[in-house]
């Protein structure tokens, strides 16, 4: 599952992609069940890609196509680690009749060619443009709100996309030079933990997790858990797992495409509408004393409406409220269920 934006009304709609040599299709799902004949395709021949593409400041995990008719495509991922496979591999498809550019892509991903001359100063003034800088935002972790910061993963993005870096190992390790010369520091325990490592590239984090801010800011901007409205706290955990599943309503028991995202201490599973442009969860529970099992695909069980795919599990809490919902394939059920069992 993918959101894709429309090329012609601008808005968002999950759909099922599935990859070919030669072109990208994408299904509709109803009622729970992918439709026999796709919605769409994307040509790949001629096609090129961005990522990652930063048009979007609230959708971050974007890919971007372009096809040989200057249609453009807008395909936003769960994760990091997500968009970089799926650009790999939708690059590779739009080169597969180039071998050789193929495997310099695979080369590229461990490579490190750092720009000859480069000044560090230059790129520092440049994140702190008002219009193409690094975005800063507040952020959360363990309890502690930090404001102006931005994240590792943002950072490596934007290194990318300003074509300061060609990969992700040389952002990173650029982020790190920056870091060792004093121009950024890192805020939070996930961050700072990280420089005690030996090696310089380990020190900064690519992580969605990973704090980090200008170091001339101050740390006087950062509030106690104390101040926090609960709904925040129950965001404030280290995440675990995130990915796209289909869940049943509970009361019009219609099936949607949801981002899940889950967390770890507190421990809590949230979910999110992916067509929206607002980053807040549609609805969550804490996992503390909930009953996680997998239903089985031999009809249709007790509680569930529609004829769905299948690969169906189902959440208990512990104030009795079913939630159904259903995953891609029997692999991505069993992963999440030994993922959310732990936590409750």
């Amino acid at each position: 599952f993918l959101p894709l934006q429309g090329h012609i009304v601008r808005n968002w709609k999950v759909r099922w992609f599935v990859l070919l040599q030669d072109k990208l299709l994408y299904y509709k799902i109803e009622g729970g069940k992918k439709e026999p004949y796709p919605k769409g395709r994307i040509i790949l021949d001629g096609c090129t890609i961005t990522c990652p593409c930063l048009e979007y400041e609230n959708r971050p995990l974007l890919i971007k196509l372009t096809t040989n008719t200057n249609t453009d495509y807008f395909l936003e991922c769960c994760s990091r680690e997500e968009r970089d496979s799926w650009a790999l591999d939708i690059t590779g498809a739009i080169h597969a009749g180039h071998p050789v550019q193929v495997q310099e892509l695979h080369k590229m991903k461990n490579s490190f060619r750092l720009l000859e001359n480069i000044s560090l100063h230059h790129i520092v003034e440049k994140m702190y443009d008002n219009g193409t800088g690094i975005k800063l935002t507040r952020n959360l972790e363990q309890g502690n709100r930090y404001k102006e910061t931005f994240r590792g993963s943002a950072l490596v993005d934007w290194l990318i996309s300003n074509s300061f870096a060609v990969s992700r190992f040389e952002a990173v390790t650029l982020a790190s030079m920056l870091m060792e010369e004093n121009f950024i520091k890192p805020v939070g325990a996930r961050s700072t933990e990280a420089m005690r490592c030996s090696d310089l590239s380990e020190q900064f984090l690519d992580d969605s997790t990973a704090l980090y801010m200008f170091a001339e800011s101050s740390n006087k901007n950062i509030t106690s858990k104390q101040e926090l409205q609960f709904n925040i706290a129950e965001l404030s955990g280290t995440i675990v797992k995130q990915g796209f599943l289909v869940k049943q309503g509970h009361k019009r028991k219609n099936w949607k495409v949801r981002k899940f995202v889950l967390r770890a201490d507190p421990a809590f599973l949230h979910y999110y509408d992916p067509t929206k442009e607002e980053n807040k969860p549609v609805g969550g529970f804490a996992l503390r004393g909930c009953l996680i099992s997998a239903l089985e695909d031999n009809g249709v069980p007790a509680g569930v409406k529609g004829n769905v795919q299948g690969n169906l599990f189902k959440i208990i809490t512990k104030n009795d409220i079913h939630y159904y919902i259903q995953a891609s394939s029997k692999a991505e059920r069993t992963q999440w269920i030994e993922a959310i069992k732990p936590l409750t």
